[in-house]
This record gives structure tokens, sequence and C-alpha cells, in this order.
């Protein structure tokens, strides 16, 4: 019996060895989320929580589909049927957590930052207004933003319910690192880098061979790419200018001169 325990004695602590070596051996992965940091010379390995995420800009599901908020707004410009909403809104909270004000100079938007600032034109009569993105929508088929109405009003919009538009994102908001937006309460966007587009296609050598030809005439001539329904489009872009207004002029020359329907892109 004596000899019997001190084998079975011997065997629980070669257990526990082989336990505590396969532990140093194998180290247990931390949550995807989680950030690796590099450890210092003969540290431990650390990971670092992940960073705290407005809400705004998490997916979110409506009516079966996905949507995923657009980390920056930079460079995006979209064409397409604008709407508005009003009353039936009024003094309800907003996707941020805002009461909507329908008399409010507004816009929501399904993937821009929430606080972005946009430029909102509308084609069927040359229109524009400056608008701050501060709700989700619009839920429908072929429409790319929901104004207010008092956004709708600027635009003449309110009449007719709807009409073609051109988004121009501008700049948006800063987030504290409380996770609170900070607003932008006058922001200057007559300053800037201007570009003006004036071809986009889906065959790259078609936006190569514009570009060599405007080459001849203008310095800085540029070939973006960016997703349209799946598709990669390539956007041939001409500075203009650093001034808003000077850019508004090269874009009437190019229309003229270049392609009918350039417009301005700010960068």
């Amino acid at each position: 019996m004596k000899k019997n325990f001190r084998r079975s004695d011997s065997a629980l602590v070669l257990i526990c060895l082989i336990s505590i070596l396969a532990g140093c051996a194998k180290t247990t992965p931390p949550p995807e989320t989680y950030t690796y940091i590099p450890p210092q010379v003969g540290g431990r390995q650390r990971y670092a929580p992940p960073a705290k995420v407005p809400a705004t800009q998490r997916p979110y599901t409506i009516n079966g589909h996905t949507y995923y908020p657009l980390p920056s707004a930079e460079g995006f410009v979209e064409e397409g049927y604008a709407s508005w909403y009003g009353p039936n809104f009024h003094g309800k909270p907003t996707a941020c957590g805002e009461t909507y004000n329908m008399y409010d100079i507004s816009a929501a938007h399904k993937i821009l930052p929430i606080n972005t600032y946009v430029r909102v034109t509308n084609l069927e009569n040359g229109k524009e207004v400056i608008a701050r993105i501060n709700d989700r929508g619009p839920f429908v088929k072929d429409r790319i933003i929901d104004l207010s109405y008092g956004t709708a009003k600027i635009l003449s919009i309110v009449g007719t319910g709807t009409a073609r538009v051109r988004v121009e994102a501008l700049g948006e908001g800063s987030v504290t690192s409380g996770g609170v937006i900070k607003f932008k309460k006058h922001p200057d966007f007559k300053k800037g880098v201007f570009y003006v587009q004036v071809g986009a296609f889906l065959d790259q050598a078609n936006a190569l061979n514009m570009k060599r030809r405007l080459e001849g005439t203008y310095k800085d001539v540029t070939i973006t790419t960016g997703m349209v329904g799946g598709q990669v489009f390539y956007r041939v872009q001409i500075f203009a200018a650093n001034d808003y207004n000077e850019a508004k002029i090269f874009e009437a020359k190019a229309s003229r001169t270049i392609t009918p329907g350039a417009f301005v892109v700010a960068r």
C-alpha cells in the first residue's frame, strides 16, 4: 500500500508539471478587437482594449439590410435623389441623440459620419446649401439623402418632394477622448484644395487616355478610384484652386470646354 501511494503521488506531480509547462508554451489569443502592443526587451506581451467607438459609427441593420458607416468623409461625392422629412419627426430624437428640428439646416445620410458638413446642390435649379449630417436615412430605394424642411426649402424641394442632387462632403466634427462629438459651429469651407472632376470610366485605359490629353493643357491632372454599385470607377480630376469660388469658375469653364457636367470636388 505504501509503494502504491508513492507511485500515485509521483504521477500526480508529473501531471501537474506537464500542465504548468503546457501553460507556459501556449498563449491564449486575446479577443480580435484588442490591439497588440509590442513588448519591451524582456517584457511580456500586452493587449490594449479597443478604443471607444461612437454608437453612430457602428454597423446597424434596417429592414434586413446592414449599413456600415464610413470611418471618414474625405473625398466623398455622390449624385442621386434627395427627399425631405418634417412634421412626423419634428421634436423626436435623431440618430445622434439630438432633438430633430425640421427648421434647422440639417440632413440624414445612411453612411456618412455624424457631424459631416455636406454641400448639397440641386441639379435641377443650381441652388446649393451647406448642411450638417445629424441623422440616419433615408431608407427608401433610390434616395441618397434626407433633408430637413429648412434645408429642402432653401433648395426649393419642398413642393416637389424630391429632386436630383449632388452631395459633396466638406469636413466633419471631431470626437473627444470621452466619445463626445465636438461640433463645428462656424466652419469655413471656402478655403481648401479643390479639383474639378471631368470624367469617370469603368475602363482604366480610357481614364489614362483622357489624363494624357489634358496634361498638355493643365499641370495637375490626377486619377482617383471609387466604388459605385460594386464597380470600380476611375475618376479624372483637374486641380482647380485653393478657393471655392475660383474653383466654381473653373468648373463652369471645364463644363464648356472639356465635358458637360464637370463638378468641383473638395479634398
